[in-house]
């Protein structure tokens, strides 16, 4: 896929779009680091701006994280742990408060659930690393 400056879809989502794709597909393997801003500009004929903004939403959907001197790199896939949803409960998604984050190191991104038991008991959990299961019935 190639970028089309004249698509009425902007540059920035074509090429996120693009490095979906290749993190999808394994092109571009978990743990990878992706091409720099200044590379991905230049080889897609690209203002860095765009580069930065379709980056932005590849972090805000959990595929990349970035750290200055580092880079950005492909997040792995986490381990699920299971979080039982008790008859008569429920669960949100939110997203988290920088507190939260900051305790759960949590990406950019990544959503929480908030699971509530019938007795007013709330755990929050990573969503991205939570699978909500109900208990069989007899």
């Amino acid at each position: 896929m190639r970028i089309d400056p004249r698509s009425h879809t902007p540059v920035y989502i074509q090429l996120a779009d693009l490095l979906r794709k290749q993190i999808e597909s394994g092109e571009v393997a978990p743990g990878s680091v992706l091409a720099s801003e200044t590379r991905l500009s230049q080889e897609h004929a690209i203002g860095r701006e765009s580069v930065r903004m379709a980056v932005a939403i590849l972090r805000s959907e959990g595929l990349v994280s970035t750290s200055r001197g580092r880079g950005t790199w492909v997040r792995e896939t986490p381990r699920r742990s299971d979080a039982e949803l008790a008859p008569g409960g429920s669960a949100i998604a939110r997203m988290p408060s920088s507190r939260e984050r900051r305790e759960m190191d949590l990406d950019e991104g990544v959503p929480v659930l908030e699971i509530h038991s019938p007795d007013g008991e709330v755990q929050i959990v990573p969503a991205d690393q939570t699978r909500i299961i109900r208990p069989q019935s007899a």
